[in-house]
């Protein structure tokens, strides 16, 4: 009997533990890739290597993620270099606007789960960056995004991390960061 008891408060125990590991990380911090695909080779001249954009590898597998991490007052991120421009490594228009936007102009793409935020509620609003000590504000005009890729609409690239905010050149030098240094750097974003 007292085995049947023991078991039970093992068991029980077990339980308890595995149900605050699965549901202790449910909210947004938590997010985690919900799926991935596979790499083709773009077709010659199909993908655009400026600013250093990597291109699609054959049978190489890429996550993809429907989230991003949570928006706070300093939402952890990083920033990577892109054009906005027409022939830019941005590939087609704009999302917000099926525009595109000079690369001397502050604007930004947001990773899918914070651009799709809401039906897309920062589309052409401004948001705060901070990084190499001083700050920007850009608008939000397009999506990284973080659920597809490797197709010619995403310029034969891999899809976005999680937690990208992808700037222009105007971004990177109104942080201050000098032309050979720009590519990735971790940041901090707001839009309060």
């Amino acid at each position: 009997m007292k085995k049947r008891a023991l078991s039970n408060v093992v068991l029980s125990t077990i339980f308890f533990i595995l149900f605050v590991a699965t549901f202790s990380g449910v909210d947004a911090d938590s997010c985690r890739p919900s799926g991935k695909l596979k790499g083709k080779k773009p077709p010659k001249g199909g993908c655009n290597t400026e600013n250093n954009s990597i291109c699609c590898e054959t049978g190489q597998y890429y996550y993809t993620y429907k989230c991003s991490p949570k928006v706070t007052s300093k939402t952890k991120a990083v920033l990577t270099l892109n054009s906005f421009e027409r022939h830019g490594d941005g590939g087609g228009p704009s999302e917000c606007d099926n525009q595109y936007h000079a690369d001397d102009l502050p604007v930004v793409a947001l990773s899918t789960g914070w651009f799709k935020f809401r039906h897309k509620k920062r589309c052409l609003k401004n948001i705060t960056i901070y990084g190499n000590g001083r700050s920007v504000q850009a608008a939000v005009v397009d999506e990284c995004d973080s659920t597809m890729g490797c197709d010619k609409v995403h310029d034969y690239q891999p899809p976005c991390d999680n937690n990208i905010v992808d700037g222009s050149r105007a971004v990177w030098e109104a942080l201050g960061v000098p032309k050979n240094e720009r590519g990735t750097m971790d940041i901090y974003w707001s839009d309060f």
